[in-house]
């Protein structure tokens, strides 16, 4: 059987090795947060944002943020149907409540029609999750959000390299949160990190972030409010300065990757791959196939060719909706139909032409109704 081709891999260098190294080898006592610090640089430098803290996680970042907002019981937050958990678990451990609204059915985020209908005077937040590097529809989103007095959170975590109205995912909310996992076009391992243009939430956050210890503080060892442990380490932010810096090669990759894939996979007229509208540049973090509904297609097929061709392809994500822990929403029908004729696709960076061919051959295999 030939080699077994990954849905994603990280693309690690003799430079992040290089940092990282350094990272554990000195990197301590009062190099300490060293890397940390420039990373954290780095990152809003690329963004175009005022502040950033490194944090541990993007469901970190969030839940931080939100606590800063302090959403909690009694509050609701809108956000799209079709999501991974980590966008909903932060809201859940605030003690509020979801409200999951359907998508729309070309870019597969948050439809604005849906959040201005799902507003009550509960509402208290707005989550638009850039689905794939796919970009939401941020100026309807801000609009309302503006017009309602309710603040937009950007969940870009898998959005780096997309750009909306030249600007990059992340910088319009009143924060944005990303994801350094180690699937992401930027990784640290495990990682995320907070960002936003406010000074006020911006302190916030950061005395959170740090047990309740506010940087002002002259007591040692003296937490204000009690906080959070969602730090990043010194070592992975090394790996991420390597990453920042050859952050333009790897989203130019993802994108050469997507644009192959949509140049091997034109003879298809019933399947679609992710939408760019006009004013947007999508980060192709994931590229993902939609069958149309006339087609047949089904997850379940599709899942079958894939591992008897040895290749990885994952599942479009589930309706949150449809988790035990939450109550059904089936009037969010894309939400709901989508996922059953979908798959994401291999794409990590050094995906050879050769694979990438044997990843389209697959769908020569597939009968279609």
């Amino acid at each position: 059987m030939s080699q077994r081709i990954y849905y994603t891999k990280p693309s690690i260098t003799d430079l992040e090795v290089e940092y990282a190294t350094d990272a554990a080898r000195n990197g301590w006592g009062e190099r300490c947060y060293e890397y940390i610090n420039k990373f954290e640089e780095l990152f809003k430098a690329h963004l175009g944002v005022k502040y950033a803290i490194a944090t541990s996680s993007c469901t970190g970042a969030l839940h931080m943020g939100m606590a800063a907002l302090d959403i909690g019981p009694g509050d609701e937050v809108i956000l799209a149907d079709t999501n991974w958990v980590a966008t909903v678990s932060p809201v859940e451990h605030l003690g509020a409540t979801p409200v999951f609204v359907d998508i729309l059915p070309d870019t597969w985020c948050l439809d604005p029609e849906q959040v201005e209908s799902a507003i009550t005077p509960h509402t208290k937040a707005i989550i638009a999750v850039h689905l794939y590097g796919n970009l939401c529809d941020m100026d309807r989103l801000l609009e309302i959000g503006k017009r309602h007095g309710i603040p937009v959170i950007e969940d870009a975590a898998e959005a780096i390299g997309s750009e909306y109205q030249g600007k990059r995912a992340g910088s319009m909310g009143i924060f944005g949160s990303f994801s350094f996992h180690g699937t992401k076009t930027l990784t640290t391992g495990e990682g995320g990190m907070f960002v936003t243009n406010s000074a006020e939430l911006y302190e916030k956050v950061l005395t959170l972030s740090n047990h309740g210890r506010a940087r002002g503080q002259t007591k040692q060892f003296w937490p204000d409010v009690v906080g959070f442990k969602y730090k990043m380490s010194n070592i992975q932010a090394a790996i991420g300065c390597a990453q920042v810096e050859r952050i333009a090669d790897l989203i130019q990759r993802k994108r050469e990757i997507m644009s192959l894939y949509r140049e091997r996979l034109s003879a298809y007229p019933d399947i679609e791959l992710n939408a760019q509208h006009e004013g947007t540049v999508i980060g192709a973090w994931m590229p993902t196939v939609v069958f149309a509904q006339q087609t047949g297609m089904t997850r379940e097929r599709l899942q079958t060719a894939f591992q008897a061709a040895n290749i990885d392809a994952r599942v479009f994500f589930h309706p949150l909706s449809s988790l035990p822990m939450f109550k059904a929403r089936l009037e969010n029908v894309h939400a709901y139909s989508i996922p059953l004729r979908a798959i994401n696709l291999p794409s990590y960076h050094d995906l050879t032409i050769a694979e990438l061919d044997r990843v389209c051959s697959v769908f020569s295999t597939l009968e279609i109704v």
